[in-house]
C-alpha cells in the first residue's frame, strides 16, 4: 500500500524532525506552509519540496496534514485554514500539541475532515534531525478512529510506540510530561546553582553532578518506581535533612521552600517503597512543615539513621 501524503503547517522544531524523519521514510510532502517566509523557505529547501505562507494546494492536496504550530495559535490556524477552503472532506488533520483535544480542530473537522492529535513524548531543544531519532519514542493518540489509525501509521514508521490518552485526560497527560522533563531542566537549574557557593561554573557543576543524574535514571530503569529511591529521605535521616535545611537558609529566599515541599512528597515515596516506617514519615513531615511554618531555623538536633548523605 502506498504511504500517504503530508502537509506540514509550522516549521519549527517539532514540525521539521517530523518532516525530514518521514520523508527518509518514504512518505511523501505535499509542501510546508508557515506564516514566516523565512521558517518555511528554509524548512521547504531542504526538504526540496514547495513552500508557503499560505494555506492552498499545499494542504488541500495532502491525505494527511500535520499542524505543528505554537499550542495557542493551533485554534486560529484551523479557522484561518477552513476559510481558505483548504481542508477537504475524509483528510485526516493532526495537531501535535500534548495538553489540547482533537476538539481544537473543529474547523477542520465541519469541512469533513477526520481530526486527532499526534504528540511525540520527547522534548524538542533544537531542530537538528539525527536518523532515527524517535525510534523508541512514545506517541499520545486520540481522535476520530480514522485519524488514530493515520497517526498509528506514521508512528510505526517512525519507529515509535502509541498509546491513546482519553480527552480528558490530555491535560493530566501533559503535565506529567512537563514534571519529568521540564521541571527536570528546573531541578538541574537549581543544584548547578548552588554549586556556585564553593566557586564551581554551572556548567562544572553539570559536569559533576551528571553521573549521578545519569545512574539515577539508570536506577528507575533496573529497579523502577519507588524502588529507586535513594539518599537521607529513604531512610529517614533527619539530622542530615535538618542540616540541608540550615544551609539552604542561608541562600536566596525560596530555597529552602523548594526543598521542603520536594521533601513532603518525597517522604512519601519513601513510605510507599517500603524504607521508612509511617513514624518516620510523620516526623520529616512535621520537620519540612515546621520550617515551612517558620519553625526554628538553626535547630539541627534530629537523630537520623545516618549521619551522611
Amino acid at each position: 500500500m502506498p504511504k500517504k501524503s503530508i502537509a506540514l503547517v509550522g516549521a519549527g522544531k517539532v514540525g521539521s524532525v517530523l518532516a525530514v524523519l518521514l520523508k527518509d521514510r518514504g512518505f511523501e510532502l505535499t509542501g510546508v506552509v508557515s506564516r514566516q517566509e523565512e521558517s518555511a523557505r528554509r524548512l521547504g529547501e531542504r526538504l526540496a519540496v514547495t513552500w508557503s505562507t499560505a494555506p492552498g494546494d499545499i494542504i488541500r492536496q495532502a491525505d494527511i496534514v500535520l499542524l505543528t504550530v505554537p499550542d495557542r495559535l493551533i485554534g486560529e490556524v484551523a479557522a484561518t485554514t477552513a476559510r481558505s477552503g483548504a481542508f477537504r472532506a475524509k483528510q485526516v488533520v493532526l495537531h501535535t500539541c500534548g495538553s489540547l483535544t482533537a476538539a481544537i480542530l473543529a474547523p477542520a473537522k465541519a469541512d469533513g475532515a477526520f481530526t486527532g492529535s499526534l504528540h511525540p513524548l520527547q522534548s524538542f531543544a533544537a531542530a537538528d534531525v539525527v536518523p532515527g531519532a524517535l525510534e523508541g519514542v512514545y506517541f499520545a493518540l486520540d481522535g476520530d478512529p480514522e485519524a488514530v489509525t493515520a497517526a498509528e501509521e506514521l508512528v510505526n514508521a517512525l519507529g515509535g510506540q502509541s498509546f491513546f490518552v482519553p480527552p480528558s485526560e490530555r491535560a493530566l497527560y501533559h503535565a506529567g510530561a512537563c514534571i519529568l522533563s521540564n521541571y527536570l531542566v528546573a531541578l538541574a537549574h537549581w543544584a548547578t546553582g548552588l554549586y556556585a557557593r564553593f566557586g564551581l561554573t554551572r556548567t562544572e557543576a553539570w559536569r559533576a553532578l551528571r553521573p549521578l543524574l545519569t545512574g539515577t535514571v539508570e536506577n528507575i530503569d533496573c529497579l523502577g518506581v519507588p524502588a529507586a529511591l535513594t539518599g537521607p529521605a529513604s531512610r529517614g535521616d533527619l539530622s542530615t535533612i535538618a542540616r540541608h535545611l540550615t544551609a539552604l537558609d542561608d541562600m536566596d529566599t525560596g530555597n529552602c521552600e523548594l526543598y521542603c515541599r520536594l521533601g513532603l512528597y518525597t517522604a512519601e515515596i519513601g513510605r510507599e517503597a517500603g524504607r521508612i516506617t509511617k513514624i518516620q514519615a510523620a516526623a520529616m513531615g512535621d520537620l519540612f512543615e515546621d520550617r515551612l511554618n517558620g519553625g526554628n531555623k538553626n535547630e539541627t538536633n534530629h537523630n537520623g539513621d545516618h549521619p551522611g548523605p
